[in-house]
This record gives C-alpha cells, structure tokens and sequence, in this order.
C-alpha cells in the first residue's frame, strides 16, 4: 500500500465506507476508516453518510494531528488510528464498525474466545476487549493500542470492533469475519455456550494458515 497513490487511496476508503453500510456493518455515520499516508492518514470524515461522502471529502490529518483549514473536521476518533499506525508500524488500514453482533459481546464486556477456528483470522486465538473510555479521547486510542498488541482485532467495550490490515481490504475483511464469528458467539450463548478449541488445536491452526490459499 505505500505506493498507492493518494487519489486512489481516498477512492479506496469512500469504497470500503460504502461497503460496510451495505453489507450491514455500520449504521448512518456511525463507523470510520482510514489509511496510513505518509507522515500522517487519510480518514473519514465526521457524521457524513456513505452515500454521500467523496474522495474529496476524506480528511488528511498529519502526525502533528492537524488537517487543513478548509477540510472537513476529521472522523472523532481519528487518534485511535494515529494511535495504530504509530504503534503498529506493519499496520497501513484501520477499520472500525459498530456491526450488531460484535457491538452486542462489547457491551456484555466479552471478549471472542477459541470457539471457531476462523477466529484465528484475527491473528490470535480471542479477539480481546479493550476497556470503555469515551469516543475521541485520547485514553480509547491508547486502551485499543494496547488490545490490538500483536493482533489484527479487538471489541472496545459499550462501543464496537476494530480491525486493522495492510491493505484496505484486508481490514475489512477482518471485520466482516469477525462480526461473523461474534455472531456464532452469541448463538452459542443462547444454547448453553461454546464449547471451545484448546491453545494446542489453535496452535495448529495457525501453522495450517500459513499454507491456506494463493501464495502466489
């Protein structure tokens, strides 16, 4: 993704943006992604619906978290991706949702155990939950850096889920498997509860992904 062009980057983002809503991810304005750039990212906008926003629209903010004086004010939780891109250096997409079910398990405060093995696309055997703090403030980017720690995934607890990549696509793709495996969760909650995969079958899991799909 470093030699994506800006142009196409912003395209980018306004198509996973989309994407989300129509595939039931998000809600109105709720939600945001961007992309690492430079020395800074380009991110959504604030309270602007899907359908109505454009690559124009999409706000660059630099590392010093300012965004030119004639752009949109900037998605309000712009800091928890700056928080990302400078704690993950391998991280270039950042992708947060507030899907039905993955929201549900944040605001019961669960975590997505080793129930299934396509949890595993997280990059962790659980999707961990990063601690409640408000939405913008600099103590929620800090708490989801923390949870995000060597993962691809985390819930933020009475808010959402969170995904990361290095691409765009990746980190949405993380996100629609992840609202996937929190809605099994949930179903399995309502028949007595998951019966869960040990740290060795997820073990195993993990070294039988590294030969999965196209390598070429």
């Amino acid at each position: 993704m470093s030699e994506v062009g800006e142009n196409i980057l912003r395209e980018q983002i306004v198509k996973v943006m989309r994407q989300m809503d129509q595939r039931g991810l998000n809600r109105g304005t709720s939600g945001n992604v961007s992309a690492r750039f430079g020395e800074g990212l380009l991110v959504t906008p604030s309270g602007v619906l899907p359908d109505e926003l454009t690559s124009e629209s999409v706000v660059f903010v630099g590392a010093d978290g300012q965004s030119a004086s004639d752009a949109l004010a900037p998605s309000s939780e712009w800091r928890t991706h700056a928080g990302l891109y400078t704690r993950r250096p391998d991280v270039r997409a950042v992708v947060h949702c507030h899907s039905r079910h993955a929201t549900i398990l944040a605001c019961a405060g669960k975590p997505i155990p080793p129930l299934h093995y396509m949890v595993g696309v997280s990059g962790r055997a659980s999707v961990p939950l990063a601690p409640y703090q408000p939405f913008g403030s600099v103590e929620l980017a800090d708490a989801v850096a923390d949870a995000m720690e060597g993962g691809m995934a985390c819930l933020m607890a009475n808010h959402g889920l969170i995904t990361v990549g290095r691409t765009l696509s990746r980190a949405l793709a993380v996100a629609e498997e992840m609202e996937e495996q929190a809605a099994v969760y949930c179903g399995t909650l309502a028949i007595g509860g998951p019966n869960l995969l040990s740290d060795a079958q997820m073990a195993d899991i993990f070294q039988r992904f590294r030969s999965y799909g196209q390598k070429r």
